[in-house]
């Protein structure tokens, strides 16, 4: 038989298939003598039948009449080995996956023996036969369309009774192998996206409804996971923390792309139940509790954590009703949520198979008991710098919702916790799917929407509308937007029980938008915040107000312009320091970037940079006094002077220039000490000739007993300045040669002795570093530019 099997033929002939299948149908038994020949015929024959489903149909045809696949079954049941099941499952694949005739899937799928291989006992103890087996199951539902998904599925009375495909598939949903799990769900929304009615209503109730409920819960453990490593002493290097939490992000934003994969099959039922779940599971007892201000420690995530989850949430996972209760349970104080946080939550995260009826492992369900305490008092606004706008934004917030917390960590709290804050309210902003209503009762509704709307109302007779439009004490309706909104606090009440009374809204949305804007101009104000993130709520700011200074009041006006004052004197400060060769550099650079960064329709950076460590605040590290630690405490006054100085002109009322007002600089000694020695404009290459006037002589051997007469000449170009080394010309009296040029930028003198050759060098350096930057920033020069 070995001979013969090996004997020359046409490899790709149907004398070749009909070969194989005669030799195949001979084997008794499959043992060590002979389970090379079945590998390799089962291989040799699936490479024939696609070879056959494009070029002759008779291949498929002698498939069909010899019933190979029943051939396929019973090597299957004689054999003992690992080998064959792998080649089984593997032939099967490559076979589905390749077939492009309809009449082949539809012979593939009409009889048994497809339902027969996904239900058969495989041992998955072996790992590499679980692969190959969820690789046959997946290349099974890519053929699944209306009419070929029927003939998986068992019916009775027009409701499907059996589904082996699916309920094999989800009970691998959550094995521990990665690869597995995206096996998994790639089948299901091949499953959900084809839109098969009576396969929708199996999916959906019970027991398989079951699968949507683990998943939340499996992310829900995901989520506690991920704020471990974001909680974590920085026991590990900052680089491998880094990486631990990306990679922990990327499978939480993967997670929540599912359930939008999932949403968008459009299958009302399964739609409704991620919602549920995600409200029930995790929103209400996990995310929103925890964003409280005192007892962190309590919470079994952290409130930035808890914020970067709400952002991803909204901003993936697109449901109008999922998007509307998360804001309206915003305006819910801390103990509405008290009977959530009590309740025990079964996580079910199931490493292998599931039992069907229930979709969990026994063995391996986890039981989270989270007994959190929630507190109604919240930390109040001591640390809020100037202390009266601390009196004032206290006094306007009442502290009794979720939406005044947020509102909270803008004014007091730290780094993470204010961009957490400004990200969220900026998601919050950016959500399409929140109503108007929503985010005006919120008091973060941009104003041109606001005009939009009233325009609107004008227009179609509504007098409320017309009178507000052109009303200069309110800009958005009182009534209307407060009726809304307490819909959707009454619906939040009958669908997951949150108790949340519509007086929680305030006085009107009008106040709430004040408060938004308080703590905007509080946060402008503090000190230690990082540039970049005061830049962020400039974004924010600019959304809200894009042209006009009338929601400014004379306060905000005043704080805005005595944080602007403090800010230009430190950076006068600084054109004292050690790099006031690049202050305007830095500044014309960092204007450019300011002006995009709150002009650009969406903010910057994405949610997960809340998550990651931020560098130190320029007020920071105060021991270290290297010229580069100098240098980021320079470029970081330039950030936040630029967006004070951009805030002002804003607060006018007026467009913001491409170039910062920067003046000309005015003659310097350095300046012409240049043109004294012949410098036309650039700096000199070496070997270039020029006058020795105000130099500082020296002499320097480079060897022993052999010195050369050298001279230093400290000269500007601009704003930058340079000292030259040029060496005498014994020939020319008065002349010497450039040999070396060095910038003095990042200089930081220090007079060691009082010497005169070092007290000379220090002049001519502090002559050339005090030249008028006043002038140049037009921080203190009456052409300069004045607010009012």
């Amino acid at each position: 038989m070995w001979f013969s099997f090996w004997r020359s033929r046409d490899r790709f002939s149907l004398d070749e298939l009909r070969y194989l299948t005669d030799q195949l149908q001979k084997v008794g038994t499959v043992n060590e003598a002979n389970k090379d020949f079945v590998v390799e015929a089962l291989r040799s024959i699936a490479e024939l039948i696609t070879y056959g489903d494009q070029h002759n149909s008779s291949f498929f045809e002698f498939f069909m009449e010899k019933q190979v696949m029943g051939e396929f079954v019973r090597m299957l049941q004689i054999s003992k080995s690992m080998i064959i099941s792998l080649q089984i499952l593997q032939t099967m694949s490559i076979m589905i996956q390749n077939l492009r005739t309809e009449h082949a899937i539809y012979y593939m799928f009409s009889n048994e023996y497809i339902n027969f291989l996904i239900t058969y006992k495989f041992d998955f103890r072996n790992e590499e036969l679980l692969s190959y087996y969820m690789s046959f199951l997946r290349a099974i539902s890519g053929k699944l369309n209306k009419n070929t998904i029927s003939l998986l599925v068992k019916t009775q009375n027009e409701n499907i009774v059996s589904f082996p495909l699916y309920v094999e598939a989800i009970r691998y949903a959550f094995h521990e192998e990665s690869m597995i799990r995206t096996a998994v769900r790639a089948l299901t929304l091949n499953i959900y996206h084809v839109g098969d009615g009576p396969v929708n209503r199996f999916v959906s109730k019970t027991p398989y409804d079951g699968y949507f409920s683990d998943l939340i819960s499996f992310f829900r453990k995901q989520c506690i996971d991920l704020n471990g490593l974001v909680s974590e002493n920085p026991q590990k290097t900052e680089p491998d923390r880094t990486t631990a939490i990306l990679a922990a992000v990327d499978e939480i934003e993967d997670n929540l792309y599912y359930f939008s994969d999932v949403i968008s099959a459009g299958i009302p039922d399964v739609g409704r139940l991620i919602t549920d779940n995600i409200m029930q599971l995790l929103i209400l007892p996990l995310l929103l509790p925890s964003l409280r201000l005192d007892a962190v420690n309590e919470s079994p995530i952290a409130p930035v954590t808890s914020l970067y989850l709400l952002c991803c949430i909204l901003r993936i996972v697109k449901m109008k009703d999922l998007a509307n209760a998360i804001a309206a349970a915003l305006f819910c104080p801390l103990e509405a949520f008290l009977p959530f946080v009590e309740a025990k939550v079964k996580v079910h995260v199931t490493n292998g198979n599931c039992h069907e009826s229930h979709h969990q492992l026994e063995n391996n369900n986890t039981t989270v008991d989270e007994q959190v305490g929630v507190t109604a008092e919240l930390s109040n606004f001591s640390q809020v710098y100037p202390e009266d706008l601390t009196k004032q934004v206290s006094s306007t917030m009442s502290l009794h919702g979720l939406r005044d917390v947020l509102l909270s960590y803008v004014v007091s709290g730290n780094s993470q916790q204010v961009l957490g804050s400004l990200n969220m309210l900026a998601t919050l902003l950016q959500t399409k799917e929140l109503d108007e209503a929503m985010l005006d009762a919120l008091g973060i509704l941009p104003q041109r929407k606001q005009h939009k709307k009233l325009l609107l109302q004008a227009l179609v007779g509504e007098g409320l509308g017309e009178e507000q439009l052109f009303s200069s004490e309110s800009c958005s309706t009182k009534d209307g937007a407060s009726n809304e909104v307490g819909g959707y606090l009454q619906k939040l009440k009958e669908d997951y029980g949150v108790v949340c009374s519509s007086s929680e809204l305030g006085t009107s949305s009008r106040t709430h938008r004040f408060q938004v804007l308080d703590a905007l101009v509080s946060l402008f104000c503090r000190p230690g915040i990082l540039a970049e993130i005061l830049w962020d709520g400039g974004w924010l700011l600019r959304q809200l107000l894009p042209y006009s200074e009338a929601e400014f009041n004379s306060q905000h006006l005043r704080l805005l312009r005595d944080s602007y004052t403090d800010c230009c004197n430190a950076l006068v400060r600084e054109t004292r320091g050690i790099w006031p060769d690049l202050l305007v550099t830095v500044l014309s650079d960092e204007w450019k970037k300011c002006k995009r960064a709150i002009e650009a329709s969406s903010p910057r950076k994405e949610p997960k940079c809340i998550l990651l460590p931020l560098q130190k605040s320029s007020s920071d590290d105060v021991r270290n006094d290297s010229s580069v630690s100098y240098g980021e405490k320079m470029c970081e006054r330039v950030k936040v002077f630029v967006l004070l100085h951009q805030l002002q002109i804003f607060c006018l009322g007026r467009a913001l220039p491409e170039q910062p007002p920067i003046y000309p600089p005015a003659d310097t000694p350095g300046a012409s000490r240049a043109r004294t020695a012949g410098i036309a404009g650039s700096l000199p290459k070496p070997g270039t000739e020029l006058l020795l006037v105000d130099t500082v002589p020296c002499r320097i051997a480079f060897e022993r007993g052999k010195e050369r007469h050298f001279s230093f000449l400290a000269v500007s170009f601009g704003t930058s300045g340079w000292i030259l080394l040029l060496e005498e010309i014994p020939q020319k009296q008065q002349y010497g040669v450039v040999r070396v040029t060095a910038p003095l930028a990042g200089s930081r003198v220090r007079i060691i002795s009082a010497t005169p050759f070092l007290l000379s060098c220090y002049r001519l350096m502090l002559s050339k570093s005090q030249f008028s930057y006043l002038n140049i920033l037009g921080l203190n020069d009456s052409r300069g530019i004045s607010f009012v």
